[in-house]
């Protein structure tokens, strides 16, 4: 699944030709995805400009000019396609697309069906039973060592599963949350109370460094991930320890050792049991 560097890629994809402009038509090729379409889905957003286009853990937000907002999720397999010159023939998951007063065509494919599409009053925004219980971004400078300290105490999980949590840290998903532990130190394993002080500094630092730099890199392609170019992602070029059991550990003193996999919480979990304590 599309964790917050694919889909602030997306966002950042999306911002270049939405923002500002008005959606001439909005089609959807079915009326459902994961969950059934709202009523009038399409007519709710036809005619109407793009104010923003914002990112909220791992949801796309497009904020609309009559006080409406498209909550997009991209599920497992959904990929955004953006065409600035006239399309190609539409395939076959192709379900939701958006043309704009500009000359731009969106489409949103999603082979699994995933993903979903719900309309949300701004007001309401807040409330929404996706958006209430997110924790805080963990990109947000305000999110430091303090913040996330406060947040793990008194959690007897392993850490792992603890940032994993989305009302904890929204965002983080199973691949980054494997290479932000390795990088700081911390093992899967270790209970996420016991994640204090020095050690939450040096995970703050993990965090914002493996995720702008997979930002950078467009994320992560493992499967179905695509920019809205079409391209793929690159940071899987950079992993140190997910999906690589077996192979050396790099970057570490730990004389020979190896990536070990373990599952938690029936996710797989990659990392060095000598540098991760």
């Amino acid at each position: 699944m599309p964790e917050l560097p694919e889909v602030e890629t997306v966002k950042c994809g999306l911002q270049a030709v939405l923002e500002g402009r008005t959606l001439n038509r909005v089609i959807a090729r079915r009326t459902d995805l994961r969950f059934p379409l709202p009523d009038g889905f399409g007519q709710m957003l036809s005619g109407h400009k793009v104010v923003a286009v914002a990112r909220r853990a791992k949801y796309l937000l497009l904020h609309m000019d009559n006080a409406v907002v498209l909550i997009w999720h991209l599920g497992m397999s959904g990929r955004v396609r953006i065409f600035t010159t006239p399309p190609p023939p539409e395939e076959r998951h192709d379900h939701i697309i958006f043309e704009t007063d500009h000359g731009v065509t969106i489409r949103f494919n999603d082979t699994r069906r995933f993903g979903f599409m719900d309309l949300c009053d701004e007001a309401a925004l807040a409330d929404h039973a996706m958006i209430a219980k997110l924790g805080p971004e963990p990109l947000d400078p305000t999110f430091d060592a303090a913040a996330l300290a406060g947040r793990l105490k008194g959690r007897k999980t392993p850490i792992k599963a603890a940032l994993l949590d989305q009302t904890v840290v929204a965002g983080l998903g199973n691949i980054y949350v494997s290479e932000c532990l390795f990088h700081a130190g911390i093992s899967p394993r270790r209970s996420a109370h016991t994640v204090q002080g020095g050690r939450c500094e040096k995970l703050i630092v993990a965090i914002r460094q493996v995720l702008n730099a997979a930002i950078a890199a467009g994320g992560s392609s493992l499967r179905d991930h695509r920019q809205t170019s079409g391209e793929l992602g690159y940071f899987q070029h950079q992993f140190v320890v997910y999906d690589k059991a077996g192979q050396p550990c790099k970057g570490c003193d730990c004389q020979g050792g190896s990536i070990e996999q373990i599952v938690q919480s029936g996710r797989s979990t990659y990392f060095c049991p000598r540098r991760q304590t």
